[in-house]
């Protein structure tokens, strides 16, 4: 029984992998991408790339379609017209209030979930997936915490997990909804640190965010989001209110 309902991506692994890592080539493609959700038009003509070792922040208003976009990456969410490419495997972090904390697993458990299509529904996991498992733990600094009940686990602790359930299957990409709601500056600091090491090596990351210091601090790139992207540049030179103004200024937009 999988305590969450956010579904993992079925995309194979990508054996050029290594290489898009050395070249920066994209690891995402999208383009004149839009969707709809219950008839209404939630993204318009997005086009966006992240390349492989690279942090793309994703900010804009509530309802601007940032969670619809990262949705329709994983393929969620229908698209009503444009495509999306993906050079690899997706490992997706959902926002903390949609894992169901109060399910009786253990921490390593909950990162054995993120392995679900890979397992067989009836008997014990194969021996490789604890491994796997408890490596990804390893990656986020939770490993000692392994045999420990999700319940007990502070919030940044439980992002933490969030994140090697994703890591566990060696994405190219990694997308992440609004990591640093709710956390402290340490572990803000922290989450951080592990994204920089991950784009160091190689991974693509896209994080939504509403945290813009965090994301100038962290991003190599702000793409600004109101159903379409209104701008896309590295931080320092979104300078300019106007734009802002354009991404934050209107308020009957989809969620």
């Amino acid at each position: 029984m999988n305590p969450t309902d956010a579904t993992q991506p079925s995309h194979a692994a990508d054996p050029g992998a290594g290489h898009a890592a050395r070249e920066g080539v994209g690891v995402l493609v999208v383009q004149r991408l839009s969707a709809r959700l219950a008839g209404r038009e939630v993204l318009v003509d997005v086009d966006l790339r992240v390349r492989s070792g690279e942090i793309v922040g994703l900010i804009g208003p509530n309802g601007a379609g940032k969670t619809t976009l990262l949705r329709t990456i994983l393929g969620l969410v229908p698209r009503h017209a444009g495509t999306v490419e993906v050079g690899g495997t997706i490992g997706y972090v959902p926002q903390r209030h949609e894992f169901a904390w109060d399910f009786p697993i253990t921490v390593e458990h909950a990162v054995r979930t993120g392995l679900t299509h890979r397992t067989r529904w009836h008997g014990r996991p194969p021996r490789e997936h604890t491994a796997e498992a408890v490596a990804a733990l390893d990656r986020v600094g939770m490993a000692a915490l392994r045999h420990r009940p999700v319940g007990e686990l502070s919030g940044g602790q439980r992002q933490r997990v969030l994140v090697a359930r994703a890591l566990v299957l060696r994405p190219a990409l990694l997308l992440l909804d609004e990591p640093f709601t709710g956390l402290d500056r340490p572990t803000r600091d922290v989450l951080n640190g592990l994204l920089r090491r991950l784009a160091d090596g190689g991974t693509a990351v896209l994080v939504t965010t509403h945290d813009h210091t965090a994301a100038n601090t962290l991003c190599d790139r702000i793409v600004l989001l109101n159903r379409t992207v209104v701008a896309d540049a590295p931080p320092g030179e979104l300078t300019d209110p106007a734009v802002w103004l354009r991404a934050f200024g209107v308020a009957d937009v989809g969620r």
